[in-house]
C-alpha cells in the first residue's frame, strides 16, 4: 500500500463510493437492524442519532469518499529541503504511518471516512466498530472491498472486526503481535481511556469534547444568538457540540437572557450558576459536574464570568482542550483568548460545529485529535503519515 500509485488509490475510492450508492438500500436495511437492536437496548437518544442512517446520509458518505479522492496524494510530498556545506543534499518527505487500528463506537459513517482515509495516505486499515454498529459497518465495509477488488488493490488493505465480542479490542490494543503500528479510538471516555492504558502502540487521543462557548461584551448580540443556538442545536450528539456558555459579566444585561430564551425554545434544557438563575428563571441549577459533562445531549450548561480573562480561567480549568468559541468584536480580546487557551481548535465569530474535517477542507476525518503529539485537531490524509529523510550526497564521507 506505501507504494500504490495515486491514479489506483484513487480509482479504488471513486469505486467505493459508487458501490455506497449501488448498494444505499441494502446499507439502510442493515442499519434498521441496528437502530431496532439501539432501541431494544435503551441507548440514548444522542448515541441514536449517531447511529442512525438515511438516504442523506449515505450518500454524504459517498460524496467525502469522492472529496478525499479529489485531495493531493501526501505520500511522497517534500516536506522540506536544503543543502549542507559539504554538498549533502537532504529532503524530509512523507510516507505512510504503517498499520492502523481504528477502533470507533456508534457512528457506521467512521467505516467509511476510516477506511478511504488510511487508503488514501498509503496505510492499511483494521477497523473494529461498536457492537451496536456492527451490521451498518459490515455493509459498507462490502463496498470499500469492492472498490479494492476493482481497482486491483489488495482486498485486505481495509479489514473489518466482524465480532462483539471485546476481547478483539484486547488483542488491538497489544499490537496484534507487532503488526500494528497506531490504533486511533474514536468514541467516548471510557473507550479512549482504556485504550490510552492498555494499548501497546502509539494512540493518537480522541478524548470527549467538552466545547466552550464565550461571549464577550463586545460580541454583535443577533450573530450570539445565532451562533450559540448552532453551536449548540444543530447536532447534539457530534463531539464539536458547545457543552458550556460562558457570557461576560459585563454583558450579562444585554446578551444573556436574548441568547437564553433562544436555546429554550430550540428545545435546550439549561443548567445555569446562581448568577444566571437569578436573571433566567426557566433553567435548573449547575452543579459541580455540568462544567466536566459531556451530554451530547439537548442541554448545556451557563455560567457568567470576568472577560475574556475569567473565560480563559474556566476554560484551561475544564476544558477537554478540544474545540472552544469566542464571539467578540475587540481584537485584542479574540488575540489574547487564541494566545492564552490550548486547545485544538479555537474559533473567532463561528460556531463550534465546524470542528470537522470535512469542514475544513480535508474531504473527512477519523476524529479530533485532543493530544499534543503528532497530530492535533481533525485527523486528515495528511495527519495519517509520518516522514522520512532521504540523503543524497556524491561520495562524502565523515571526517
Amino acid at each position: 500500500m506505501a507504494v500504490a500509485t495515486t491514479a489506483g488509490k484513487n480509482a479504488a475510492l471513486s469505486a467505493m463510493a459508487d458501490a455506497i450508492l449501488r448498494n444505499e438500500q441494502a446499507i439502510l436495511d442493515a442499519n434498521a437492524v441496528d437502530v431496532a437492536n439501539g432501541h431494544e437496548s435503551g441507548l440514548s437518544g444522542s448515541f441514536m442519532d449517531r447511529l442512525k442512517l438515511n438516504p442523506a446520509r449515505v450518500k454524504a458518505m459517498a460524496e467525502g469518499i469522492r472529496e478525499i479522492a479529489a485531495l493531493r496524494d501526501p505520500v511522497g510530498d517534500v516536506i522540506a529541503a536544503w543543502d549542507r556545506p559539504n554538498g549533502l543534499h537532504i529532503e524530509r518527505v512523507r510516507t505512510p504511518l504503517g498499520v492502523i487500528g481504528v477502533i470507533y463506537e456508534s457512528r457506521p459513517n467512521v467505516t467509511a471516512d476510516a477506511g478511504a482515509l488510511c487508503l488514501k495516505a498509503g496505510n492499511p486499515v483494521i477497523l473494529r466498530g461498536g457492537s451496536d454498529s456492527l451490521n451498518s459497518s459490515a455493509a459498507i465495509h462490502a463496498c470499500l472491498v469492492e472498490g479494492l477488488k476493482a481497482a486491483g488493490l489488495p482486498q485486505d488493505a481495509i479489514q473489518f472486526v466482524s465480532t462483539a465480542d471485546r476481547v478483539a479490542v484486547g488483542e488491538i490494543l497489544k499490537g496484534l503481535g507487532g503488526n500494528l503500528d497506531v490504533i486511533i479510538p474514536r468514541g467516548g471516555r471510557s473507550l479512549v481511556e482504556r485504550v490510552q492504558s492498555e494499548a501497546r502502540v502509539p494512540v493518537f487521543a480522541h478524548l470527549e469534547g467538552i466545547c466552550h462557548v464565550y461571549v464577550d461584551r463586545s460580541a454583535d448580540l443577533d450573530m450570539a444568538v445565532k451562533i450559540a443556538v448552532n453551536a449548540k442545536m444543530r447536532r447534539t450528539g457530534v463531539c464539536g457540540a458547545a457543552e458550556t456558555l460562558l457570557v461576560d459579566r459585563a454583558a450579562a444585561a444585554t446578551h444573556l437572557v436574548p441568547i437564553l430564551e433562544a436555546l429554550r425554545a430550540a428545545g435546550c434544557e439549561i443548567h445555569a450558576d446562581t448568577e444566571v438563575l437569578k436573571a433566567f428563571s426557566d433553567a435548573s441549577p449547575a452543579t459541580d459536574a455540568d462544567w466536566v459533562t459531556e451530554y451530547l445531549d439537548a442541554i448545556i450548561a451557563v455560567k457568567l464570568v470576568d472577560g475574556v480573562a475569567g473565560a480563559i480561567e474556566h476554560i484551561e480549568t475544564f476544558s477537554s482542550h478540544h474545540t472552544e468559541a469566542i464571539l467578540a468584536e475587540d481584537a485584542q480580546a479574540v488575540e489574547r483568548f487564541f494566545n492564552e487557551i490550548d486547545s485544538a481548535i479555537l474559533l473567532h465569530n463561528a460556531s463550534t460545529q465546524f470542528a470537522d474535517g470535512g469542514e475544513f477542507g480535508m474531504g473527512a476525518e477519523i476524529g479530533i485529535a485532543t493530544g499534543k503529539m503528532h497530530a492535533r485537531g481533525p485527523v486528515g490524509v495528511e495527519q495519517l503519515t509520518s516522514f522520512k529523510y532521504r540523503v543524497r550526497g556524491s561520495g562524502q564521507v565523515r571526517p
